[in-house]
């Protein structure tokens, strides 16, 4: 990894669920299916994305991020990415540390350096990853981080970051690569609860995980419409898609402030509020 150090301004993540204060996101003007790189994207692939509908859930997900307090930041849309939107991908902070990721894909290369400039213009601290990882592959609990290992995510890149993290637990998690990112099928939504698709996983794995969280399981169907992929903001308060009822059945249940927005347009991609906001702070 090379790292790049200027001044620094405040960037902090600890958790998934903490109060998110900074977020960056990217509008969806560009979106499209150009060539299918996930199960989700193969479904669909025969239709066009509306992109105008894309944008009008895009903007209704940033208005409700600001109505709750969160300073949101826009990367500059390409024509070049189709797949800009999930800038969850293309980098990830722990600590208060942003990486910027190696994509795995052709098409989605190029976008991490929007990223770098936004960085670089704003006098961020970041360190450029040099192995194939991507950030919906990486979830963070204090101390712990957890990495999906699949064809988005190397092996060698763990190995970088475990150097580069010291005095964290990094944990693998291998899971069935068809699910294209670990957020798709589990996402830790507070200290004590995370949300899991277990088909994903094989009985050890989900084992391992029943010891540190109460697992929400969620359906097929629902994993489908990427029900793991929530984005939780803080204080209990959690974005979800409408269409995922029994989600956001049980997560009202263990006391969470479901919002729901409809991003139906988006999810056709295969990726959903996760996926589609890079946290810079929370606190």
């Amino acid at each position: 990894m090379e790292a790049h150090v200027n001044k620094q301004i405040q960037t902090k993540c600890d958790t998934e669920y903490d109060r998110l204060c900074r977020v960056i996101l990217c509008q969806p003007k560009f979106m499209a299916i150009e060539e299918a790189i996930n199960e989700v994207q193969k479904v669909y692939e025969a239709e066009e994305i509306n992109q105008h509908r894309a944008m009008r859930q895009h903007a209704e997900f940033e208005k409700l991020l600001k109505e709750h307090g969160v300073d949101v930041i826009k990367l500059p849309a390409s024509p070049e990415y189709p797949e800009q939107v999930f800038t969850r991908d293309i980098g990830f902070t722990i600590g208060e540390t942003i990486f910027v990721a190696e994509l795995a894909t052709d098409i989605r290369k190029g976008e991490e350096t929007i990223l770098e400039d936004w960085l670089t213009a704003q006098n961020i601290p970041y360190q450029v990853t040099t192995s194939r990882v991507e950030g919906g592959d990486v979830i963070v609990d204090r101390d712990t981080v957890y990495i999906g290992i699949s064809s988005r995510t190397s092996e060698e890149a763990v190995k970088q970051l475990e150097q580069k993290l010291s005095g964290y637990d990094i944990k693998k998690i291998p899971f069935n690569e068809k699910y294209l990112h670990l957020d798709c099928v589990f996402n830790i939504v507070s200290p004590e609860k995370a949300l899991i698709f277990p088909p994903a996983f094989d009985p050890e794995t989900v084992k391992e995980l029943a010891a540190s969280y109460e697992l929400i399981e969620v359906n097929a169907e629902e994993q489908f419409t990427m029900g793991t992929n929530v984005l939780s903001i803080g204080n209990g308060k959690v974005f979800s898609l409408p269409q995922n009822k029994e989600v956001n059945a049980a997560l009202r249940k263990h006391g969470f402030n479901v919002i729901e927005i409809d991003f139906s347009e988006i999810i056709k991609s295969g990726g959903s509020f996760r996926c589609c906001s890079m946290p810079v702070e929370r606190k």
